[in-house]
């Protein structure tokens, strides 16, 4: 499920509707396995703050529904968790602009790019402890999904 709670910036939600939908396929997860929500920066700075203890706003959160260690395989891990609610991922459409930007993508992009870290993240892998292992997984999912 995809949902929008800011107004500031127009979004196509059938769009992030469809790559999210393709994305839990691709772990061959069910559709409502996790929810997509778009916030303004300002809820995104408060939760950053409550969760992250980082005052300060930020692209994309995830929230899993319960810890989840560190999977062996991926194909394993999403197959352990077929049927599961993972969690949600809240994602600050203008903290991604302002990244699309400086990245050179467009905004759709980055977008997809924040859902399929995000659902990583749900998955249980951890870019910051995990030594590039998650770096390393999304980019090979970025150009399989065409978002390389």
């Amino acid at each position: 499920m995809v949902q929008n709670h800011q107004r500031k910036i127009r979004l196509n939600l059938l769009v992030y509707d469809r790559f999210h939908k393709r994305i839990l396929r691709e772990f061959r997860l069910l559709p409502d396995s996790a929810t997509i929500c778009f916030l303004t920066d300002a809820e995104m700075k408060r939760l950053n703050t409550v969760y992250r203890k980082k005052r300060k706003t930020t692209d994309v959160l995830s929230f899993p529904s319960e810890k989840r260690t560190r999977p062996a395989r991926l194909r394993e891990r999403a197959r352990a968790l077929r049927g599961t609610f993972l969690g949600d991922i809240a994602i600050s459409p203008a903290v991604a602009r302002r990244n699309a930007k400086a990245f050179g993508r467009t905004l759709e992009q980055e977008i997809c790019i924040l859902m399929l870290h995000g659902l990583l993240h749900l998955l249980g892998y951890d870019h910051e402890t995990d030594r590039g292992e998650m770096e390393h997984l999304e980019l090979k999912l970025r150009r399989r999904l065409g978002l390389a």
